[in-house]
């Protein structure tokens, strides 16, 4: 399975139950993979969606590769140690990306 497949599998999950995301502010998480390019994790008014490309309105930037975002997707990655060793870099509030790895968690 593809990693924005996964991605998507994901959403659909947060999508049919959206408890863990309602009180969440509206956010835009950029998500810049290695392989394939820049997307977009949208949290709007309790539902998410995924969007291709940049946006400016970010509040931060992940960047990784294909192989650690599924991980991040799957909460199987260890987000300290793979910023430390450089497997995942973060444009912006850090606190954002563990908010990410956060929200992931409830739905594994």
């Amino acid at each position: 399975m593809s990693v924005r497949a996964e991605l998507q599998e994901l959403v659909e999950k947060m999508n049919t139950n959206p408890e863990h995301i309602a009180s969440e502010k509206d956010r835009i998480f950029q998500i810049n993979l290695e392989e394939s390019g820049p997307l977009q994790i949208i949290i709007n008014a309790g539902q998410v969606q995924v969007a291709e490309g940049t946006s400016p309105d970010a509040e931060v930037t992940l960047i990784l590769n294909e192989k650690n975002f599924s991980k991040l997707l799957n909460d199987k990655l260890n987000t300290t140690m793979a910023f430390m060793t450089g497997g995942l870099k973060v444009e912006g509030k850090l606190g954002l990306a563990l908010k990410l790895q956060e929200i992931v968690k409830h739905y594994q």
